[in-house]
């Protein structure tokens, strides 16, 4: 018996590669050591690995130079990476498997704009707000872009689960994004309200970008991100029936509904918070989860999470790493580093499935 096309099959591990998946996962564990060390030790300023070491235990001198660098640079960068790339991972695996779609994630389906959107709104509303705004409170801070973000990209997608039972993959994909430059344009007239130093400051959602997050950022992005990823982790056994989809899960006695709004709210909370204080961070979402199967080898949702989450913290890490080395003439962003590892991914997988939706 097949799957129906668009579903993500279920596939058993030979007994001969039984222990790969544990194997995969040590090796994306090691990876990921590997490239937030990097994050730490490489950039424009060099810095021994014994001193970035003496920090990471609390005994480097606060008025040292390379200190501070790492201290107040390197260390947030590298721990937003490291959460945002998991974000990534973990959310696009999450999308697929609730939409059936190998190609579903945050950015395609048009999540992240409508984060962008929200957050757009909360700036209008707190410049017309002006010296009114109570900011002992937090209130047009980052408590407010985060909740923001979030309640925009809830809103796409409640959207999109709707649309899902009415059309098929194919037509979800191009939807989603039709949202996505939908929100760029919304986005770029709602800006255009505010002051021009606050428009300028705005103007880097264009381009992902895990350098400007502060420590005080850190301290609503990271339970926000843990939240969402512990949520996903919680949810590995429905998940892996939801792949032969939701009737089949049903009579397997899953409890359907709530496992999709715990999912749907997990990304929600996770994408909107990552794109408020990161930006738009393309393809990582789509690319990361069929690496991350590719690898294991497995559709059991117990290993491929753990397996996306480690790869997409490790891939943004490398990427981010990317970005700032020291030579070159001009700025490298991200989403082009991004671009070259997930597009290609995305057009193999276009050609491999073309019968898909």
């Amino acid at each position: 018996m097949t799957a129906p096309s668009g579903v993500l099959p279920i596939t058993a591990s030979p007994s001969g590669t039984a222990r790969r998946p544990q194997v995969v996962l040590l090796l994306l564990v090691a990876l990921l050591v590997m490239a937030f060390a990097a994050e730490l030790l490489m950039g424009t300023v060099a810095i021994a690995p014994a001193d970035v070491l003496a920090l990471l235990m609390g005994r480097a001198d606060a008025d040292d130079t390379g200190a501070l660098i790492v201290r107040t640079v390197r260390l947030p960068r590298a721990l937003t990476a490291a959460l945002g790339g998991a974000t990534l991972g973990g959310s696009g695996l999450l999308l697929q498997t609730l939409f059936r779609n190998r190609l579903a994630g945050p950015w395609i389906l048009g999540v992240t704009g409508g984060a962008r959107v929200g957050v757009a709104v909360w700036i209008v509303l707190v410049s017309l707000a002006g010296s009114f705004v109570p900011a002992r409170l937090g209130i047009g801070g980052s408590i407010g872009v985060a909740l923001a973000a979030g309640c925009g990209a809830a809103a796409t997608l409640a959207f999109m689960a709707i649309a899902a039972r009415r059309i098929g993959s194919v037509s979800l994909l191009i939807l989603g994004l039709m949202l996505t430059f939908l929100a760029g344009g919304l986005t770029s007239v709602l800006l255009h309200l505010v002051p021009e130093d606050q428009g300028r400051v705005w103007e880097a959602w264009n381009d992902g970008n895990f350098g400007g997050v502060t420590w005080a950022n850190l301290r609503i992005l990271a339970p926000l991100v843990l939240l969402g990823l512990g949520s996903a982790l919680l949810l590995v056994k429905p998940l892996d029936a939801f792949q032969l989809g939701e009737r089949y899960a049903e009579s397997m006695g899953v409890p359907v509904r709530r496992v999709r709004q715990i999912a749907l709210c997990a990304v929600s909370a996770m994408a909107g918070a990552v794109t408020a204080f990161c930006g738009v961070v393309a393809f990582l979402d789509v690319a990361v989860p069929q690496l991350a199967r590719g690898l294991c080898r497995t559709s059991e949702h117990r290993v491929l999470l753990p397996a996306a989450m480690l790869l997409g913290a490790a891939m943004a890490l490398c990427a981010d790493l990317l970005t700032h080395l020291p030579g070159g003439n001009r700025i490298l962003h991200l989403n082009a580093i991004a671009a070259v590892i997930g597009a290609p991914v995305v057009i193999w997988i276009v050609f491999r499935r073309p019968d898909d939706g």
